[in-house]
């Protein structure tokens, strides 16, 4: 079975492509922007593919013929998206639209990557069936992205997440517990705020509950994320206590006070329910998601 991963050199992609080959029964198809940067070095195809342009797209689509399309390529840097929303729409409607369309001619199950962004973060942690409100215009093109999927001839599945954590092969991207244990290891003082609510998802966690509904070909929405609710600030002092340095250097702040572009949605979290009954899915804790991470890192 074909599977075409999209974002594969983002955080996601470079989890998704070793899950999906160390499976016997796919065969994997990567497109990213660029040079692969995936350390995964075989039993896959890497391609290089514009998605904002609709003949890149179909071309793409067309010559490999995939039984499974996991579209995780998105512009996801909120601030950015306030700041560039043409580039965002382009880069998180126009190209799943497109890809959208493309999909419909080889008939291929379609699974596309959400985020806890679509709510208002007025009444998490939300279930599937919440009703969406984005505050932010990188909510407001998913929610767009949503529902081309929904509206479509195809099979899909929608999969929304929560801030995820983990390790990529990128120099420019960092992570929250490599930043977190670098600046304390060097004494520097961190502010970090404490005024959002999440549910924060280890990012080989993601990548198991898209392996489980391809696995399926299970339909609808689904809620993969972490289980317990933290905040950013419970999250740093837990990453500094793992590595025994010294929390009192870590300051609690409002998000307010950082004047961001985009406006962030206080409380949002996921309920996980359903892909615990369904799919069999069970995430890590925060606390196993750190020894995991911290060896990523070593």
């Amino acid at each position: 079975m074909k599977v075409l991963i999209t974002g594969s050199n983002g955080l996601l992609g470079q989890h998704l492509i070793p899950l999906f080959a160390r499976d016997g029964k796919y065969s994997v198809i990567a497109t990213g922007r660029g040079t692969n940067r995936s350390p995964q070095g075989e039993n896959y195809i890497y391609e290089s593919a514009n998605l904002r342009d609709a003949g890149s797209v179909q071309q793409l689509v067309q010559k490999h013929q995939p039984d499974i399309i996991i579209h995780a390529g998105a512009m996801s840097q909120v601030d950015e998206c306030e700041k560039n929303k043409d580039a965002c729409w382009d880069t998180n409607v126009g190209a799943t639209r497109y890809l959208v369309n493309a999909a419909e001619k080889v008939n291929a199950f379609f699974l596309f990557l959400s985020t806890d962004f679509v709510f208002d973060g007025l009444s998490g942690p939300y279930n599937e069936d919440a009703a969406v409100n984005p505050i932010n215009y990188y909510g407001t093109s998913k929610v767009a992205a949503e529902r081309l999927v929904h509206n479509s001839k195809l099979q899909w599945a929608i999969v929304r997440t929560v801030l995820v954590y983990g390790v990529a092969n990128d120099p420019h991207r960092s992570n929250m517990i490599s930043w977190v244990r670098d600046n304390l290891r060097q004494g520097k003082k961190i502010k970090v705020v404490d005024d959002q609510v999440r549910t924060p998802t280890l990012c080989q966690d993601l990548a198991t509950g898209c392996l489980l509904i391809a696995d399926k070909k299970a339909t609808g929405y689904f809620n993969i994320s972490g289980k317990e609710i933290l905040t950013p600030y419970d999250m740093a002092e837990q990453t500094a206590t793992f590595f025994q340095l010294d929390t009192g250097l870590i300051e609690k702040i409002s998000s307010r006070s950082l004047a961001q572009p985009a406006a962030r949605p206080a409380k949002t979290g996921l309920l996980i329910n359903k892909a615990e009954q369904e799919l069999g899915y069970k995430p890590h804790t925060f606390a196993e998601g750190l020894e995991i991470v911290a060896g990523e890192i070593r």
